[in-house]
């Protein structure tokens, strides 16, 4: 009986076992409401027709969505307005100029890459949570606060995050079952996706280390395949010094044009803080209330991690709060903690242990998704 049940519980965390179509229905069904619903929010508000289906993708090409298709299209440029668009990490446009060639549409392309990525994060965060022990109940709970999140209309429209998520998700899963080099490529392709995929560095040495204690403390040439992620963001050190001259520009781009600059976090809490009190109340609720909010939500979510989960998950969203919070302008938070994937699974626990709370949590969910979607459906900024 001993060797059935570890038979099955290496058939659990082996990584071909990660298909489950409850879960793909799950995101696809949440794919089509979504723009199904964006549709109708846009021609009430609007009071104009949405026109052809090509019509309806295009809705939600909005505000960096299509700088990647610029780069999709062209590449990093040295000069003009375009050449600002190096701030945006290159693996994702990469993968909709491949789509393209054979969707011949940069946008149908774009909303292609998503939908793989988002599906395949779904099945990861599952897989993960089954590969942590968590009941099955908990692990789909956990897929359906990620695709209920406010922002979570992010994850099937051009932008980087179920992409990033995915990977993410891949490189702990591989870590979990000591897939050392697959987790350490994976790492290396997250951090050409976003800047804080290096933050897997210091997370997934958690990993090594747990393993470290539970193999006799001996030291393995495989951790070696976790440097990887920093070789992905010298890749993209490396773009930038190609294209404009100089390593670091992005930084300098972000600086001048976002507003964006290292400083200590205070500084773009206080400055949240300060806009919900100086500006027209439509930008105070949602550059000033809601960045502030959902800054203390991470924080709050992050001293639960350290409290429940594994040090790995509990240093993969400290880092991150801190790298969205240390910057003079405090910017798409709501968007950014989705990438806090432990504080899906703790949702998913508080759904199972408390009905109630779990309930709460969702109604609260779908109605700001149900806002903030509408919202940038009709061109409005909402993260």
């Amino acid at each position: 009986m001993e060797k059935k049940s570890a038979e099955r519980q290496g058939q659990a965390l082996s990584l071909p076992a990660w298909f489950d179509g409850r879960v793909v229905g799950l995101v696809l069904a949440c794919k089509a409401l979504l723009f199904l619903y964006g549709v109708q929010a846009y021609v009430v508000w609007k009071n104009e027709w949405v026109g052809a289906f090509h019509n309806w993708l295009a809705i939600w090409n909005r505000w960096d969505a299509p700088h990647y298709l610029d780069i999709a299209r062209t590449g990093y440029v040295p000069a003009g307005v375009e050449s600002r668009w190096i701030v945006f990490f290159p693996l994702y446009p990469w993968l909709v100029r491949a789509a393209s060639f054979v969707l011949r549409d940069e946008l149908v392309a774009a909303l292609f890459v998503s939908g793989v990525a988002s599906v395949a994060a779904g099945l990861l965060l599952y897989r993960l949570a089954r590969a942590d022990g968590e009941p099955e109940e908990v692990a789909r709970a956990s897929v359906f606060y990620l695709l209920v999140f406010p922002t979570a209309y992010f994850l099937h429209i051009g932008y980087t995050e179920s992409l990033f998520l995915a990977l993410v998700l891949g490189a702990f899963l591989a870590a979990r079952v000591r897939s050392w080099r697959v987790a350490g490529l994976l790492g290396g392709l997250a951090a050409m996706a976003r800047i804080n995929g290096v933050v897997l560095l210091p997370a997934l040495a958690f990993e090594a280390w747990d393993d470290y204690r539970g193999a006799g403390r001996r030291a393995r040439a495989e951790w070696l395949w976790l440097l990887l992620p920093g070789a992905g963001l010298g890749g993209y050190l490396l773009i930038n010094w190609w294209v404009l001259g100089d390593p670091r520009a992005f930084l300098q781009i972000q600086g001048e044009h976002w507003f964006k600059s290292p400083t200590w976090p205070w500084v773009g809490i206080r400055g949240a803080w300060n806009s919900i009190w100086t500006l027209a109340p439509s930008e105070a609720l949602m550059v000033g209330w809601q960045e502030f909010f959902f800054i203390l939500l991470g924080l709050g979510l992050t001293v639960w991690a350290w409290l429940r989960l594994r040090a790995s998950y509990a240093v993969w969203m400290t880092c991150n709060w801190l790298v969205w919070t240390c910057t003079k302008f405090a910017l798409s938070v709501p968007r950014y903690t989705l990438v806090l994937f432990p504080a899906f699974i703790l949702l998913g626990r508080l759904r199972a242990s408390r009905p109630a709370w779990g309930a709460a949590v969702v109604v609260w969910s779908l109605l700001m998704l149900g806002l903030f979607a509408a919202r940038f459906a009709q061109g409005y900024w909402a993260f």
